[in-house]
């Protein structure tokens, strides 16, 4: 009986041994996270774009944008987290062009007020017929959030402070323009410029005109809106 107790006790002796004896695991350190990399973000952003500006946030998917993009589903959100992210980046990075363009036209102290105008016209033109989808995706988006959008936009609000503007409420002191509020200038210009695409499905049905015949339509107005536009300053 002693001989099986003493070889018990001395198994477990060597059990407790063998633990205290063990090499300690390792810790296993976390796996860094990946870098983001710009040009999987940059082609996700252009695939987002093509996708936003042609459907509107509402009916647009997340599997539309990764499917534009040619890439899976798990890789854009790992870059955007969301659909509403994306979206955000996407309508504040096309409002800030659009606006963008203006700004640098109506802000150049060299140009007269005539000459902003016939390069606004011509400006605006030549980036709507390269995205002709902006205008309508501008218009029914800003009317869900405008209030959120402005406040994350500068050019809407500082366009009534351009040098454009100066120029404008000079001319009228002097006489050279009859109506005295930029405001109505503005509004004007831009329907002229901005609701023949939006109204291009209707336009091209009506008048039996091609996407080429309707393009050389848009071509022949950024001649002859600062015409009109000039004509309309001094009627009274």
């Amino acid at each position: 009986m002693a001989t099986k107790a003493t070889s018990a006790k001395g198994k477990r002796n060597s059990a407790q041994a063998a633990k205290t004896t063990a090499p300690a695991k390792a810790k296993v350190s976390p796996k860094p996270k990946r870098p983001l990399d710009s040009n999987t973000e940059s082609i996700i952003k252009s695939a987002a774009r093509t996708v936003f500006h042609q459907k509107g946030f509402a009916a647009t998917r997340t599997r539309d944008i990764a499917a534009a993009a040619n890439m899976n589903l798990a890789l854009l959100n790992y870059y955007f987290k969301s659909k509403e992210n994306l979206f955000q980046i996407i309508m504040v990075e096309t409002l800030s062009g659009f606006f963008g363009t203006m700004l640098v036209v109506f802000n150049d102290t060299s140009t007269t007020l005539e000459k902003k105008i016939t390069l606004a016209v011509e400006g605006y033109i030549d980036l709507i017929i390269t995205e002709p989808e902006v205008p309508l995706f501008m218009m029914s988006e800003i009317r869900t959030s405008a209030k959120n959008l402005l406040t994350r936009l500068k050019g809407p609000e500082s366009i009534l402070q351009t040098v454009f503007v100066s120029q404008y409420q000079e001319a009228v002191k002097q006489g050279k323009i009859t109506e005295p509020n930029p405001l109505h200038f503005l509004l004007n210009l831009l329907g002229m410029i901005m609701f023949p695409f939006i109204a291009s499905p209707m336009v091209k049905t009506i008048a039996k005109l091609s996407d080429k015949q309707f393009e050389k339509l848009m071509l022949e107005r950024k001649q002859r809106i600062p015409v009109w536009v000039k004509a309309m300053l001094k009627a009274k």
